[in-house]
């Protein structure tokens, strides 16, 4: 572990990834809590981050609740929050063909889009969970045609309490075998325009930013956008996969009971 803790001193705002890092399916890992409680002492702000853009924050904060943690809905950022985002400052107000769950087009439409079938100005391809074969036709054809292309995000498979399940990185690959073309821009974890997105959100600059999480190619790449990075050995991710992987975080933990006490020990 990396016990120079001057990155960890300056931290403003914690983005924490949920599944592994602060529970594991319904079960509140150790020290998440504490951690929390933690950051409300010293007034550092935090995010729960997830790149699913299948669910609406609330599911996420009433989850959470369940679980014990107080969480508002405000405090939960997702890719498809991000991408609302991304797109309010490229194109607002466009028409936008959505593939996605309900929650995703009440993602777009609060945000001053209009999600339609006609005359759509961009695509966005979100986690999408009622998946038709009609859509991913409609998907193709407006791909084809060279519309704007944006995805939520990256990932190949989504991990559940059954095993994986496709994710959007596998309809990505599919509509690259149909047509060619790749997302124009790719929002979500390890991405540029998700840490842009928080920035503006939080208004903290990126080296006052951690990222805490249990992916290597999704949370701890983002040190590539200039974010401190913590891995934590709660979730997939074990010490062996550390020496073959490009992606090397600033600190490593057991889990957010050792961040806590790491974290408590600045300015003792």
């Amino acid at each position: 572990m990396n016990q120079d803790l001057t990155k960890l001193a300056q931290i403003r705002c914690f983005l924490l990834d949920m599944d592994g890092t602060v529970y594991l399916g319904e079960k509140l890992l150790p020290g998440a809590q504490r951690f929390l409680d933690l950051l409300e002492q010293k007034n550092i702000r935090h995010l729960f981050l997830t790149n699913n853009s299948s669910r609406h924050a609330r599911q996420y904060a009433e989850k959470l609740r369940r679980l014990g943690i107080d969480a508002r809905e405000e405090s939960i950022f997702t890719s498809g929050e991000a991408t609302a985002i991304y797109l309010k400052r490229a194109k607002p107000g466009a028409r936008l063909y959505v593939v996605g769950t309900d929650d995703l087009i009440e993602e777009m439409t609060s945000n001053g889009f209009i999600v339609t079938e006609k005359e759509i100005d961009t695509v966005v391809l979100g986690f999408d969970t009622t998946l038709t074969y009609e859509k991913l036709v409609k998907l193709c054809d407006f791909v084809r045609s060279g519309k704007p292309y944006i995805a939520t995000h990256p990932d190949i498979n989504c991990p559940t309490e059954n095993g994986f399940i496709p994710d959007i990185g596998s309809v990505i690959a599919l509509v690259r075998s149909s047509t060619g073309r790749d997302p124009d821009v790719i929002i979500g974890k390890p991405n540029k325009p998700i840490v842009d997105a928080i920035v503006e959100k939080i208004n903290i600059p990126v080296n006052q930013i951690a990222m805490v999480g249990d992916r290597l190619y999704t949370d701890i790449a983002m040190g590539n956008t200039g974010i401190t990075t913590i891995l934590v050995l709660s979730g997939e991710t074990g010490l062996e996969d550390l020496a073959d992987s490009p992606f090397k975080p600033d600190y490593t933990v057991q889990d957010l009971a050792e961040l806590a006490k790491l974290f408590g020990e600045i300015g003792e």
